[in-house]
């Protein structure tokens, strides 16, 4: 499996696959598991998905930091991943984060359905 390059190309295969409403599951599963106050109905737009994984992001970044990790450690983000991205922006920081998020959910989503 090659992991998708942006948030365009990863909606488009969640969705050209019939897994966009189990993405949306397991990362419900995720913020639950990581005590993070959101879920996402099945039927979100992705971009509503992105904007609002976004928000969150960055509030967790700049209120939240503990539970941030927690997040980043619940969806099994890797260290060096996070390390390799500049932190001069938050904003462009909690960008890069959501999007990392969201593959790595897709990578977990993507393994079940192929492999189950």
């Amino acid at each position: 499996m090659s992991l998708p390059e942006n948030f365009e190309v990863l909606i488009s295969e969640a969705e050209a696959s019939n897994l966009y409403g189990n993405l949306i599951i397991q990362l419900n599963k995720d913020l639950l598991y990581a005590n993070i106050d959101l879920e996402f109905d099945k039927e979100t737009l992705p971009s509503s998905l992105k904007l609002v994984l976004h928000e969150t992001v960055y509030y967790l970044l700049q209120n939240k930091f503990t539970d941030y990790l927690n997040l980043l450690y619940q969806v099994d983000i890797s260290e060096s991943k996070v390390r390799n991205l500049s932190g001069e922006d938050l904003v462009k920081l909690s960008e890069e984060v959501t999007f990392l998020i969201l593959q790595r959910e897709w990578q977990k989503v993507w393994y079940k359905a192929k492999f189950s």
